[in-house]
């Protein structure tokens, strides 16, 4: 019997997904063996799959890329990450005898990828992924960023935040389209959500973390929600998993044996209609009228389109903290503390 009294008793675990029921389309994929609330076929009814993105702030859309778009990208992951499609920022052009694994190994992420790969930019037009944003965004859709994750065996997760903390939107709109090139399971590292937690639209105060199962990206903290009610989103190569911008999720290490990859392509899209107001507005520009223009328009028309475009991102390597975060931040992670007071 318990001795645990009412007020030390821990509270119990939530169920925080909300089922809204409709046709969920026709299931071609295999995994996860058993198709959880929330995976939808790109036939699935409209209504059911704005329904359940709505209640939830996620959804999965399989089957979106075939297998040789699939394979298209993977391969595509490799020349960009060699330095085949140009150098990267701080990582000379890989000699061509070296393996291909000793290569990706040496990244956790590039930003931008779309901007020196025209099989990544493909990617960002991709038919299904469309008709889903303009089914729960609106009729009128832009993208401006892409993140190509590697993460191989031993890299690190990130840990919880919302994407609107780094790209801001005026009008909450913002969506992440997180398409797995491999197979995502807890093993290696797949993304975890917390179910609804895009409704209260609080962005939490961001600490860092210094715990090395994180990247150098600093984490959410406040939030009323526990670890152990989060969902984690299994996918099979080819799905994608939409994502609102105030949604809290997280991903952890990649713990699956030796050369063992999770490699995702991750584009962030958003509503036409709102002013963009990312990064530093212009020499005499005031924040309240700037509108970033390093956009791509994949849906509708911009009203906005008397302003021009620009061409302004570049690709740039995100440091995955392994060799510290010096160039993000300059935090330092617990043991790097304790290294230098001898604790």
């Amino acid at each position: 019997m318990s001795t645990a009294s009412p007020e030390t008793a821990p509270a119990p675990i939530r169920q925080l997904v909300t089922v809204t029921g409709g046709h969920a389309g026709t299931r071609r994929s295999t995994f996860p063996k058993v198709r959880p609330p929330g995976y939808f076929s790109p036939d699935a009814d409209p209504a059911a799959v704005k329904a359940f993105f709505d209640a939830n702030g996620y959804l999965v859309l399989e089957d979106a890329f075939s297998p040789a778009e699939i394979e298209a990208l993977k391969n595509e992951t490799t020349l960009i990450c060699r330095g085949d499609r140009g150098e990267l920022p701080d990582h000379p052009k890989a000699d061509p005898a070296e393996p291909d694994d000793s290569v990706l190994n040496r990244f956790l992420c590039i930003h931008f990828p779309h901007k020196c790969s025209e099989v990544m930019l493909a990617a960002v037009h991709n038919k299904p992924t469309v008709n889903t944003l303009t089914n729960v965004i609106g009729p009128n859709v832009k993208f401006m960023q892409s993140m190509l994750f590697i993460k191989s065996s031993g890299k690190p997760g990130q840990a919880w935040h919302q994407d609107e903390d780094y790209i801001p939107t005026r009008d909450r709109s913002l969506l992440g389209s997180w398409i797995a090139l491999d197979r995502a399971t807890i093993d290696n590292g797949c993304l975890w959500v917390m179910p609804g937690s895009h409704k209260p639209g609080i962005l939490w105060e961001q600490r860092w973390h210094g715990d090395r199962r994180f990247d150098c990206a600093e984490q959410s903290v406040g939030f009323p929600y526990r670890d152990e009610e989060a969902v984690p989103v299994e996918v099979e190569a080819g799905s994608v998993v939409f994502f609102n911008g105030y949604l809290l999720h997280r991903s952890l290490p990649n713990r699956a044996p030796a050369g063992t990859y999770r490699r995702s392509l991750v584009n962030h899209y958003m509503s036409c209609e709102s002013h963009l107001p990312w990064g530093k507005p212009p020499e005499g520009s005031h924040v309240a009228q700037y509108d970033f223009r390093d956009i791509i328009i994949v849906a509708g028309r911009d009203p906005y389109a008397y302003k021009g475009y620009t061409d302004v991102q570049r690709p740039t390597v995100r440091p995955s903290g392994q060799g510290g975060c010096d160039k993000w931040g300059g935090h330092k992670y617990k043991d790097e503390l304790q290294s230098e007071t001898g604790g």
